[in-house]
């Protein structure tokens, strides 16, 4: 039972239900990983020092994928057009939660300085795996506080670099330090220099052959390729594996296949950093966890503390209180690069087995709460300021017979155009930020929230309107918000646009008023346009 085909079956298996259990939680993939890591370990008897090398291998490769995948998005340019935000923003917040932290650790808690180091830059390191697919999926990325939490991770992400560099000759006791620094600047200046120029060539031209043979698995294995080659070189000169392939992504970034080759590796890369986190799950002791529960509560709590409010400081300088509120709560969390440096100081010696193993549990613990956070941000940012666009936050509207328009892609703002020409009285409201901060640019009456909640309902006096047009795409939507209304006001106005004859007949047994069948419409216009060259030919 102890054989290695085994273990990645049941773990395979195991981590597929767990992740689906989680997964109707809203809660990251990257626990399920950790889960099944702890749950595999006991059941087949090994843990953090005796899990299976070749799988530790196949884990650290997943922090290389990622940080090649990482500098496939720190092209030069969009460094150069967000270099303030990423250096002096990511710096500053970097540079002082590590001494906070670390004055914390060293003065409060009595930990040895190297150790209070490690644990300091670990700890000042936010999660890039759960707070940026979630600004992309709610569009966030585009509003103020998104787009400064996206450059801090951007810093955070490119200081796991000298982060990991450190550590590697931290383990070194028989360099000075004037050797260690000489010997590191030597080797990373050989490294750059050979990558961006003789390295450049065979990566454009590996790309560039392997594309135009048009062969998929020629085009994968020349990327495979160039991770693991330049991962190698850098390892061989006393470097992380990550540094290679992080150079190697940057590189691809410059070439037009960039995008090709992130689509490619994203499914192997996250089986590889499945590898990871599993292999990070081995390392928790249960029962060690249990009893030192109030311990693990109570610093990751502090530790989140100090983050959120120098984050909010640092934000405050040139930000209003709700984007700095908003970007606090986005990034006070530890991150996922903190299982791998607290890894490697274990395997190294740097920090000893039971305070790497509690570190760890903190971080377990504060990845299992991200994804709550991140997903509730409006209303606990609510909690310390209300934003004048929040319709569930907001005094009901001092308005009757008006027109609510429900969506504002691009029906949506021509509705609300012509309405505008005609004027009518009329608010908007929509659950994507960026649609209403356009709409108020545009000088709309714009909300943010969900038309298929009560306290939106009330707020936005859906019973005292004339009409409510539903201008969203997807039929899910248009269902839940149809019912919505009408269980709040039953004798609502609801004129609906469909797409489709299967789209109306599904939307059948909800008591709506009017249907705007788009095609039909689009048909008629079209012949209307027509007449007049018809006339002139006859």
């Amino acid at each position: 039972m102890d054989s290695i085909l085994v273990i990645i079956a049941v773990s395979l298996a195991l981590a597929s239900v767990i992740n689906i259990v989680l997964t109707k939680f809203s809660i990251s993939h990257i626990i399920g990983y950790i889960i099944t890591g702890t749950i595999v370990s006991n059941f087949f008897d090994f843990n953090g020092s005796t899990t299976p090398h070749s799988l530790e291998l196949i884990g650290e490769f997943g922090i290389v994928f990622l940080m090649f995948t990482i500098g496939l998005e720190m092209s030069f340019s969009k460094l150069g057009k967000m270099k303030e935000l990423i250096f002096f923003n990511g710096f500053i917040q970097v540079a002082f939660s590590s001494v906070v932290i670390f004055i914390v650790a060293f003065y409060g808690f009595n930990v040895e300085p190297i150790s209070s180091l490690i644990i300091a830059l670990s700890f000042s390191l936010s999660s890039t795996a759960i707070v940026l697919p979630y600004l992309k999926k709610s569009k966030d990325i585009v509003t103020p506080y998104g787009k400064k939490s996206v450059a801090i991770l951007v810093f955070q992400d490119l200081a796991v670099i000298p982060i990991l560099l450190l550590m590697g000759f931290l383990s070194n006791n028989e360099l000075s330090l004037a050797d260690i620094l000489l010997k590191t600047l030597l080797y990373a200046s050989v490294i750059i220099i050979f990558m961006f120029t003789i390295g450049k060539k065979i990566i454009t031209w590996l790309l560039h052959f392997s594309a135009n043979a048009r062969m998929e698995e020629l085009f994968l294995s020349s990327v495979f390729t160039i991770v693991l080659g330049t991962s190698l070189i850098a390892h061989e000169m006393g470097f992380t594996y990550s540094l290679g392939a992080f150079i190697a992504g940057m590189i691809i970034a410059e070439t037009k296949f960039h995008i090709k080759v992130e689509s490619d590796i994203s499914s192997y890369k996250d089986l590889l950093l499945g590898a990871f986190f599993f292999s990070i799950g081995t390392k928790i002791d249960v029962l060690f966890f249990i009893s030192n529960l109030h311990w693990v509560l109570g610093i990751l709590a502090l530790v989140m503390i100090i983050k959120a409010i120098i984050v909010y400081f640092l934000m405050r300088a040139k930000a209003n209180k709700s984007e700095s509120i908003k970007s606090a709560i986005a990034l006070c969390q530890v991150g996922e690069f903190s299982f791998a440096i607290f890894a490697l100081a274990i395997s190294q010696n740097i920090l000893t087995a039971n305070l790497g193993s509690f570190l760890i549990l903190i971080t377990v613990l504060s990845m299992i709460l991200t994804p709550f956070m991140v997903s509730n941000i409006y209303k606990l940012a609510a909690i310390f300021v209300v934003e004048f666009f929040e319709a569930d936050k907001i005094t009901r509207v001092d308005v009757s017979n008006h027109t609510i328009v429900c969506g504002f892609a691009i029906l949506g703002r021509i509705v609300a155009k012509e309405l505008s020409h005609k004027g009518v009285n009329f608010l908007i409201i929509s659950d994507n930020l960026q649609h209403v901060l356009l709409a108020r640019k545009r000088g709309y009456n714009a909300y943010f929230g969900h038309l298929d909640k009560q306290p939106v309902l009330e707020s936005l006096k859906v019973e005292q309107s004339s009409s409510v047009i539903i201008t969203v795409n997807t039929l899910k939507n248009k269902q839940i918000i149809c019912e919505a209304v009408l269980d709040y006001y039953a004798n609502a106005n609801l004129i609906v646009k469909v797409n489709t004859l299967e789209e109306k007949s599904a939307l059948a047994g909800i008591n709506i008023n009017s249907f705007v069948y788009a095609q039909h419409e689009i048909a008629a216009l079209l012949v209307k346009q027509s007449m007049p060259a018809i006339k002139a030919g006859d």
